[in-house]
């Protein structure tokens, strides 16, 4: 009993630092590095031809994908990092969105673990599906 106890604890330990544990802005809002669309273990890049209406368009599709919030940045500074959380445990990844000369690049990683199984990749790509559609 003693053990399962501690099993339990230990859950909610981990639990609460993935959580609570603080996400430095100057850490994640950072210039985008790559001129090119590519998927890596912990993450994914996109980089798509656009203009300033589908950068702010992207502002609104961000907002409205659960768990999503901004971390750092805005419209006006042409740079904004998202901190999106998993439902259940509440793991943050982080999406930064960059205005560049007639393109636009969306970065999207993983704070904790080697790999997020895809899950940044296809946020990116649901996001550019719902700019495709407006």
């Amino acid at each position: 009993m003693k053990i399962l106890a501690i099993l339990v604890l230990a859950l909610l330990a981990a639990m609460a630092y993935v959580r609570l544990s603080p996400n430095d802005p100057a850490r994640w809002h950072q210039p985008i590095k790559g001129d090119r669309s590519k998927d890596f273990k912990a993450g994914a890049i996109r980089v798509i031809p656009g203009t300033e209406q589908d950068f702010e368009s992207l502002q609104d599709i961000a907002l409205g994908w659960p768990h999503t919030r901004v971390l750092a940045g805005s419209v006006e500074e042409g740079r904004i990092t998202y901190i999106t959380r998993t439902a259940f445990w509440g793991f943050p990844d982080f999406t930064t969105v960059e205005r560049r000369d007639g393109t636009i690049a969306l970065y999207a990683r993983l704070r904790f673990g080697g790999s997020d199984l895809g899950v940044n990749a296809k946020r990116l790509d649901a996001w550019l599906d719902a700019l495709a559609q407006r």
